[in-house]
This record gives structure tokens, sequence and C-alpha cells, in this order.
């Protein structure tokens, strides 16, 4: 069956459950999809067709056996920073490119028991480190909407795939935005989980306290049947919360009506220099919401002005002050370029290995960790963290969930900001807030610019509450077009 690539999960599983396709059907379709398209949009590195045919074939075959999953036999794209026992895991390095990972990643390991089918990785900025994937040193991602801009970062691949129809669902991770921002950029939905929601044993870190591994799908419904999965407790990770994981999939109804429900709209987010499309596009949601029964009260988020300069000093701490100037030695795993002693070893290894970004987030990262700066810098920006988070907690007594843009912009050029690391990093104001406070927020089609490029309405919940941002985009989206549309790749 030809265009089975086209699906959503929830459509793709009652076809097999009715026996009108197999899982080897929409795996070949998918594969075919990647062949005649991904030549031009460059979001995989590397892809395991036998293996995703024999996962294939066993699901099936366990389907036939009476087995029932809703994710059994569906091919998910897997961001090339988590760990797949046997695959190459080279977080878009050189310094990792010929590392193979010994062993699952937690959310790997849900994925296989659900009977997922895993196609191969995708590209993302080099550790993570990136809004844009053009940091990334093993491969050029482009936008499926337009090939001349950026598809987002750092999980550019698993939006640009999802977008693309080069796979039915994606797996990213979530810093400051890197799921979300990525899924405006390309039209899809992304959710970036509370922190502690989702196991992160087997994902490469880059700030440990920050990042958060989530679904990229077509639809806000496949994002709740994806996410159900990853959930659970995991004694592997110490940061993992030990609760029951909600039924996420099947309690969202066909009843679109937001009525009881109270949105906040945050005046901080509607930022100086801001897109006026964006805006027009988000405050248009808004108003939609509002005509869905829901009531629209204004919030105040008064810290979110230094989440920048917050996110970036804690996140190069834990990348670079404490991790990635670490781990990567040239000894144990990965490059190794030889010195006359282990000093020229390590810095031979790590000036190959690394690109630029990650050699300034490092700098960065020591810089603020060292003697005499740790508490100007580092110390500071957590009192300032907990002023961010207290802003939330405040904003959320008088509201359900708040509406903001993902971005100020739509995606960019390619190229246009590599010059200036200060303007890219400028793009995630409206997203490092969520992770700096361990909320969770979704990102979902709401217009789109002009120039057909995708514009992104984020919806954010208190720590836990994702049940209500899964309802607030599924009541959107099911009573808008926009996720609907597909662009057109030559």
């Amino acid at each position: 069956m030809d265009g089975l690539n086209k699906l959503t999960i929830a459509e793709l599983a009652e076809k097999l459950a009715s026996g009108e396709c197999s899982s080897v059907d929409i795996v070949n379709d998918v594969f075919a999809s990647i062949e005649a398209t991904d030549g031009t949009i460059g979001a995989y590195l590397t892809l395991d067709r036998d293996s995703a045919l024999e996962q294939a074939k066993a699901a099936d075959a366990s389907r036939a056996a009476g087995e029932t999953s809703p994710m059994l036999g569906i091919p998910v794209a897997i961001k090339d920073l988590l760990n797949v026992k046997g695959q190459p895991c080279t977080c878009s390095s050189k310094i990792l490119e010929d590392y193979t990972a010994p062993y699952d990643a937690t959310v790997i390991a849900k994925l296989r028991e659900a009977g997922a089918v895993l196609l191969g990785r995708v590209n993302m900025d080099e550790f993570a480190m990136g809004s844009s994937t053009e940091n990334a040193a093993l491969g050029k991602t482009s936008n499926p909407w337009n090939t001349d801009h950026v598809p987002g970062g750092s999980s550019g691949g698993s939006a640009a795939c999802v977008a693309a129809d080069e796979a039915i669902v994606a797996l990213g991770s979530d810093t400051g935005g890197s799921i979300r921002q990525p899924a405006a950029f390309c039209g899809c939905v992304g959710v970036k989980p509370t922190y502690g929601r989702v196991s992160r044993y087997g994902l490469t870190a880059f700030a440990s306290s920050l990042d958060q591994i989530g679904p990229l799908s077509k639809t806000v419904k496949d994002s709740a049947i994806l996410l159900e999965v990853l959930c659970g407790h995991d004694p592997m990770d110490s940061s993992s919360i030990e609760m029951d994981v909600p039924d996420f999939g099947n309690k969202l109804g066909d009843d679109p009506s937001l009525a009881g429900m109270k949105l906040g709209l945050p005046k901080e987010y509607f930022v100086e220099g801001m897109d006026p499309e964006v805006e027009k596009s988000v405050r248009d949601a808004v108003e939609h919401c509002k005509s869905l029964g829901a009531e629209i009260v204004d919030v105040s988020l008064p810290h979110s002005k230094y989440a920048i300069a917050v996110y970036y000093i804690i996140a190069t701490a834990e990348s670079g002050g404490a991790g990635c100037s670490v781990e990567f030695d040239g000894i144990r795993y990965g490059l190794r370029i030889d010195g006359k002693d282990p000093i020229e070893l390590y810095g031979k290894t790590r000036a190959a290995g690394f690109g630029s970004e990650v050699k300034r987030r490092i700098i960065l990262g020591t810089y603020v960790l060292s003697s005499g700066y740790y508490d100007a810098y580092y110390l500071r920006a957590q009192k300032v963290r907990t002023l961010i988070r207290n802003d939330f907690t405040e904003a959320f007594k008088r509201c359900d969930a708040i509406l903001a843009p993902v971005t100020p912009t739509p995606a960019y050029r390619l190229g246009e900001k590599t010059d200036d690391p200060l303007k890219m990093y400028l793009d995630d104001i409206l997203t490092t807030p969520v992770n700096l406070a361990g909320n969770c927020a979704l990102s979902l089609p709401c217009g789109f610019s002009s120039d057909g490029l995708p514009i992104g309405l984020q919806i954010i919940a208190d720590s836990f509450d994702e049940e209500t941002i899964l309802k607030v985009g599924h009541a959107y989206e099911q009573t808008t077009e926009w996720h609907t549309r597909k662009p057109e790749i030559s």
C-alpha cells in the first residue's frame, strides 16, 4: 500500500488491527519515502534497514498472536544521542564518529517492549548544543517546507523527518527548547515532558538538570500515545520520579470543548522584535481557544527576561565545565589522537573532535565555575532560576495552562545566524524558562507565514500536568487544519 508513511500512529494502529496492512508494509513505505526525499532533507545519519524489517516481521507475528499495543509495528526515528545497543551514537560529533553503543537507553528498551520498530538515527546539533542543526559535524539537515531554511535544533533531524513523512514519529530531547522549537519550525507536534517524567538513562547528557526526552509527531494524539510508552520510574536515573503514568492517549476524546478551563496569556512572551505574523497567528490561536469555551486570563512571568542569561550559565556549567571537558578524553572511547603525554593527548583529541560551538560552551562553562566567578555567575543563576520557577507557580494559581509563542520568528535561512552565536542564543528566549522551571510544554502548528513557513503555538502547564497540555492541544488541533498541511519536497 502506498502512502502509509503519511499516516499517524492512531490511523496505522486501526489498519494493523483490521489486517489492512502489515508493519512490513509500513516500514517499506517509510524507507521508500526516505529514498525519495532524504537526499534533499538530510534528516538521517544512519539507517537500520535489515534490522527494521526484522523488527517489523516480529511485530506482525506478535500481532497475529494476539498482541495489541498501539506502538506495535510503528516505525520510530531516534535522535542520535540516545544509545541503541550495537548501533552508532555519534551525537553528530567527530569525537564519537566511530563509537558503538554497548547498551540500550531506557526509552529504547521501552520502545522495544512496546513492539516499535527502530528505523535509524537522525541528525542534530553536536551534543545538542545549538538551535538550528547547523552545528552538526556529520551531516546537513534542511527544513522540509523550504530547504534554504533551518529545521531548528537541536532535534532538527527528528522534526524534519516527521514533517517530511520519513518517519511516523521520532524521539528528540529538550534542554532549552530543542523539541519545541524544531517542531514549530517544521510544522509538527513536540512535547517537552516534566523533568523526571521520562528516564534520561542512556541519553548523552547536555545539561543534566535540564534535559528531557520527548516525542515529535504529526498529531497531539500520536505524541500522547508515544509519551505514555516513554514515561515511568527508572531506578537507573536518580532524577526519575516514582509516580503512576496516566493513560494519555485514551483520555483524549472527541469533545473539543475547553469550557471551564482558564488559559493564561503572559505579556512577557510577546517580546520586542517578534515577527508580526508570529504574533498574529498566536493571538488568533488564543481567540480560537476562547471560542472553544476557555477563559483567557492575563498572567505575568516577570523573571522570564533573565532566562537566557541564566540558561547559558547553568547549561554551559553542566555541559562544559563538568561534562564534555572531562568525559571525552581520548582514552576510554571515541576519537584518540596521541601526544607525548596525557595533556597533549587530551588537547589534540578535543581540538580535532569538538566543533566550535561545543568548544565555546566548554570554555564558558569552565569560566562560570572557576574560582572567583562561581558565586557571581553560577550561584546567582541558580537563585534566579528559583525566581523563574516561582513565577510559574504563581501563574498556575490563576490558570490551568499558559498559551504563548514558541519562537519569535519562523525558521530563518541556513547560515543566517551562524556568525553571530548570541543572536542564535536569543532565539531560545521563549522556551528556556520551561526547562529552568522543570514544567511540561507542547508545541503545535497554529499558522503559516506569508512565505509558507510554519508557526508554532506553545502550551505550558505545571509539573506533571501533561494531561492538560495534551487536552488543550488536542482540542485546538481537532478544530483547525494547520496540522493537515504537508510540505512539497522536490
